[in-house]
């Protein structure tokens, strides 16, 4: 029997987690409570909605509650890449990775 650890979803979103983890290392220190938080904090979001989801499956509702949270967060994700794109902290082939990475875990969902 497998776990959520198998799940296609759980590991695009931990690899999505860990390349802006990466990338934001990078950002500006004044950025930290803001876009960086904030980025961070969606992506991972996406991840552990994921795993929430997984556990609640066997109760139809609420594993589609936890799914439309996982599009959610992932859809903030977004948002906050157009924000560092824009602000010129990731250029644009990093965005286009993460973004395509991201449009993926959404396509999942």
């Amino acid at each position: 029997m497998g776990t959520y650890k198998d799940l296609l979803l759980y590991k695009k979103s931990f690899a999505l987690v860990m390349e802006i983890f990466n990338v934001t290392k990078q950002f500006p220190k004044e950025e930290m409570y803001s876009l960086t938080d904030q980025i961070r904090r969606s992506s991972r979001s996406v991840n552990i909605c994921t795993v929430e989801a997984y556990r609640k499956r066997i109760y139809p509702n609420h594993f589609i509650s936890k799914l439309t949270d996982v599009d959610m967060e992932n859809s903030e994700t977004q948002g906050w890449l157009e924000f560092s794109k824009a602000c010129n902290y990731i250029t644009e082939e990093v965005y286009n990775k993460l973004y395509k990475l991201s449009d993926e875990i959404g396509r999942i969902v």
